[in-house]
């Protein structure tokens, strides 16, 4: 399953592949949502969950204030 970004869904073949041939020089790997477990917009080695764009945007709205 290919996201519109440009990365596949982690686990699969172009991953690994992708990973193996050093694609990206200089590029530190993604974390992964704790939630869909697709890439995040962070370096994996963020501290704390992270969360991928679509989930941190679900996030904020179901905490934003409804008053």
């Amino acid at each position: 399953m290919e996201i519109v970004s440009g990365w596949t869904a982690p686990g699969t073949r172009a991953v690994r592949e992708a990973g193996a041939a050093g694609g990206g020089a200089g590029r530190e790997e993604r974390a992964v949502c704790v939630q869909c477990g697709e890439p995040a917009e962070y370096p994996a080695s963020t501290r704390g969950a992270t969360l991928c764009p679509v989930c941190e945007w679900h996030e904020a709205e179901r905490v934003a204030c409804s008053c």
